[in-house]
């Protein structure tokens, strides 16, 4: 269960990584700050996902969402969520250290969790962000989520893929290399195990 803490909001707007204060994993605490933030008069940008083996591509999303306004929070999935979206293998990087990642970026100001037990729009709904950013790759977000999150927030931007290639592309790719090579020393190892079944057959 999540512990409220007492974030400092000038460290939050500093360059450093500061984890302590840009994670804020209690929702009530995160509506406190958020709501502090745009009585400061900063816009506000949410934006969500996995972020399993940060690549370029997560790093030009995150630096694009941020052009839409002054701060960037970013729901990261928990490795809980992350399962049941994504299948029993993921996620390949645990949320520790994808929340720790995710903090030295400079486009990132906000981190939190988005847990499987709340609703898919629930991290929306508190924030309220002035611009909800979302991919054209996240599956479970169509015109009927857009009608619902539209009386949550401002605006709502779809960002086409910043990258050529995918987190789930990858990890296909290494598990298809490592079949590859696993194949490979199998086969090579094959003939040496012959021989040696065939010189103990003779020597019998």
């Amino acid at each position: 269960m999540p512990t409220i803490q007492r974030v400092t909001i000038k460290n939050i707007l500093s360059s450093g990584s500061n984890l302590a204060d840009r994670y804020i994993p209690d929702y009530t605490e995160l509506g406190q700050v958020v709501d502090d933030l745009k009585r400061m008069g900063y816009r506000l940008v949410l934006t969500q996902g996995v972020y399993d083996l940060l690549h370029e591509g997560h790093a030009r999303y995150l630096e694009k969402a941020l052009s839409y306004g002054d701060l960037l929070v970013v729901g990261v999935d928990s490795d809980e969520l992350t399962r049941k979206r994504k299948g029993p293998q993921r996620p390949v990087v645990p949320e520790a250290e994808r929340l720790q990642m995710l903090a030295h970026l400079r486009s990132v100001s906000i981190l939190t969790l988005r847990y499987s037990h709340h609703p898919i729009g629930h991290l929306i709904e508190v924030v309220k962000p002035h611009v909800l950013i979302t991919s054209e790759s996240t599956a479970d977000f169509g015109k009927k989520e857009a009608d619902l999150y539209t009386q949550l927030c401002g605006e709502i931007v779809v960002l086409p893929p910043q990258a050529t290639t995918s987190t789930t592309a990858r990890i296909r790719l290494l598990t298809i290399n490592g079949a590859d090579q696993l194949a490979g020393e199998i086969m090579h190892g094959i003939p040496q195990v012959v021989k040696n079944a065939l010189d103990k057959f003779h020597n019998q």
